[in-house]
């Protein structure tokens, strides 16, 4: 197995090779503080939804060193290439538009050993070196954490909002208030919490478990100023539809849509501010 290291990186970009060529309505970064909550899993899920209402949608794999996309969009096989100094993303069958540094690798299971400032200037080159042409959201799936990566796309992309995504636990929650903090700060839009593996459903009855000790949501969502976007259970048709993209139950349908309803609303509301300015 061979690493990818710094001196087999793409080389660095001062500047966007594509101009106005790339025509991004709304930009929203999913963020989890943690690791192992299923924030990949939440913005696959978001992109389809949206793809499926009609919008063009790309993703950004900015999770340089752990990145989950290609798999669960199926793409794994499948490689990028360049053209005019551009980087032609990945498309999917239903037309999701996708960059990931597996898609320029050859082998997935090689590790990336680079330092901060290296993988904070690839996801720059994503962002800008891209053909992304006209999109009207593009998802830019965030490492877990507070570190360089979320620091420069925070910094350095234009993000319409940011989209947290939790888990029930005390630990995770104090984690999370991290990344609100941080976001508030550098003041970027939180647009609200995504709380997945919210519970399990019996399937003899049908009652909702709650099985981590969970804090009292109500109380954390009123302390961070945050809106609940929505609650998945922990579930292996959310984990089949990252391949299939046909198998979502009704209910769990019904949240998915309801929290990319919430989306929409508030990009909609961001661009009525920025034009009343």
């Amino acid at each position: 197995m061979s690493e990818v290291n710094e001196n087999s990186a793409m080389g660095n970009s001062s500047s966007p090779n594509n101009g106005n060529a790339n025509k991004i309505k709304n930009i929203i970064g999913v963020m989890s503080g943690k690791g192992g909550v299923g924030k990949s899993t939440v913005t696959t899920l978001i992109a389809r939804e949206l793809n499926n209402k009609g919008f063009k949608v790309g993703i950004l794999d900015a999770d340089i060193t752990g990145p989950s996309i290609p798999r669960l969009m199926n793409m794994e096989d499948i490689r990028a290439f360049s053209s005019n100094n551009s980087i032609i993303p990945v498309v999917s069958d239903e037309g999701i538009k996708m960059i990931s540094l597996n898609f320029l690798i050859e082998d997935e299971n090689s590790p990336v050993i680079w330092r901060g400032p290296m993988i904070g200037n690839i996801v720059q080159q994503f962002y800008n070196d891209v053909l992304w042409e006209e999109l009207d959201y593009l998802l830019i799936d965030m490492p877990p954490g507070t570190g360089d990566v979320a620091l420069t796309v925070m910094q350095s992309i234009p993000l319409t909002g940011i989209v947290m995504v939790s888990i029930p636990q005390n630990l995770v929650s104090m984690i999370v208030a991290k990344a609100v903090n941080m976001a508030n700060q550098l003041k970027v839009p939180v647009i609200g919490l995504v709380q997945n593996m919210s519970y399990v459903k019996c399937p003899g009855c049908s009652e909702k478990i709650e099985i981590f000790e969970a804090p009292e949501m109500e109380a954390f969502l009123s302390e961070m100023d945050l809106e609940l976007l929505g609650e998945l259970p922990m579930t292996k048709e959310i984990i089949n539809y990252s391949r299939t993209n046909d198998s979502l139950s009704e209910d769990v349908r019904a949240t998915v849509e309801a929290m990319t309803e919430k989306i929409e609303v508030f990009c909609k509301k961001n661009k009525l501010r920025m034009f009343l300015r």
